[in-house]
């Protein structure tokens, strides 16, 4: 069954100058995500890392980890389903997220849950939906990623459940905290709420999940103030995009710029890039077709390391390439600068913390990501 998905990728038009990226990423994603399914709790680790001795660990679990590769793995045929999830189907595994879904208290772990329920059409989609409406209140307003993911699961249950009320509301926390002329997301709805000194800084999620969600909000019932806000952000961070194709981590929400570059997480790259611009262009959105390409190939060869994360011996895709530097020292020094002005770049860091080291860690949403990304697309 992996050699008709690599034949199915050889053959597509889309991006076919990294059709061969896209086998080996997607089927790292279906090896890997086995290796980190705990068949006694049920549950999908938090991450897998190397060890000092080059073991590979799986540590904790994540219920919201387990929801994206559902989201992802719902596109797949069922018997690999049942490889990921030890027997079960995407379906079942997503019935017991549902079954515990009161518990959980953290409202993006919620969204993320009820989306998956809405891409399966779960029978119990509104239990989900219901324990959004029971948290919005109480957890809003919240950061910019989580609403993002309530507005995307609204959109897709949108055509099975009245969320009328509800999507609106998560369109307007979206729509609330972007200025349009800088082109850039903040942190958090309420930006009151963000960090005393790093207020003005967000991150590159926050830039891709409003976009996605945007452009599936105006997908599920047409509006284009919201297709207008995701398709400046896109053009905004495809301008800001590295020459080597990097998706940069950190932005200054007052002037649309970068503030700080790494790390650069191999997940923004292979799938959470590329999804986002692929969802806005299929609700109607420009191309992105270039920045897609060299976000892929960046991938492939980062010159930052002069090799890949992906690593096909051990079936991972490392997590990151950042700074030698002690505690995420470029970061906090560069938001403290620019908070002071924004033109404070402080660019003789680039010289003394250079970025060569490589995270040797995976997670389960980054696999789970690769797979809606791309195999929902030969769908279509």
């Amino acid at each position: 069954m992996l050699t008709d998905l690599k034949q199915e990728f050889s053959t597509t038009e889309l991006f076919s100058l990294e059709s061969e990226t896209l086998n080996r990423v997607t089927s790292i994603a279906l090896a890997g995500l086995q290796k980190m399914y705990c068949k006694k709790t049920h549950r999908f680790a938090f991450t897998l890392r190397k060890s000092e001795i080059d073991k590979l660990c799986c540590i904790g679990e994540s219920m919201r980890y387990g929801a994206i590769v559902v989201i992802g793995a719902r596109y797949l045929p069922e018997n690999l389903q049942q490889d990921l999830f030890a027997g079960e189907t995407a379906k079942q595994f997503c019935s017991r997220l549902i079954e515990d879904i009161d518990a959980v208290t953290n409202l993006g772990d919620v969204a993320l849950i009820t989306w998956a329920a809405a891409e399966l059409k779960h029978p119990k989609l509104e239990v989900a939906v219901n324990r959004i409406r029971e948290m919005s209140g109480a957890n809003c307003p919240c950061p910019t990623v989580e609403a993002a993911w309530v507005l995307s699961a609204l959109s897709v249950a949108n055509d099975q459940l009245d969320v009328s009320n509800e999507i609106l509301q998560a369109k307007q926390w979206l729509i609330g905290c972007i200025d349009l002329s800088a082109g850039i997301f903040a942190h958090h709805t309420d930006q009151s709420k963000s960090l005393g000194g790093r207020s003005h800084v967000s991150c590159f999620a926050d830039q891709v999940y409003p976009i996605q969600a945007l452009a599936k909000y105006h997908q599920a019932v047409g509006d284009n103030e919201s297709l207008n806000a995701a398709t400046v952000c896109a053009e905004r961070i495809c301008k800001l995009q590295g020459d080597a194709g990097q998706w940069w981590w950190h932005y200054d929400v007052r002037t649309g710029n970068v503030i700080e570059g790494y790390p650069v997480y191999s997940v923004h790259q292979d799938s959470m890039g590329p999804m986002a611009l692929l969802d806005l262009q299929e609700a109607g959105g420009p191309c992105f077709d270039k920045a897609i390409e060299l976000s892929l190939q960046w991938l492939n060869n980062a010159p930052e390391i002069g090799s890949s994360l992906i690593d096909e011996e051990n079936s991972v895709i490392w997590r990151k390439v950042a700074r030698a530097e002690p505690k995420k020292a470029t970061r906090f020094i560069r938001a403290a600068a620019t908070r002071a002005h924004p033109n404070l770049k402080m660019r003789w860091l680039d010289s003394v913390f250079r970025p060569t080291v490589i995270d040797y860690e995976c997670r389960p949403y980054h696999l789970g990501w690769i797979l809606y990304t791309w195999l929902r697309r030969r769908e279509q």
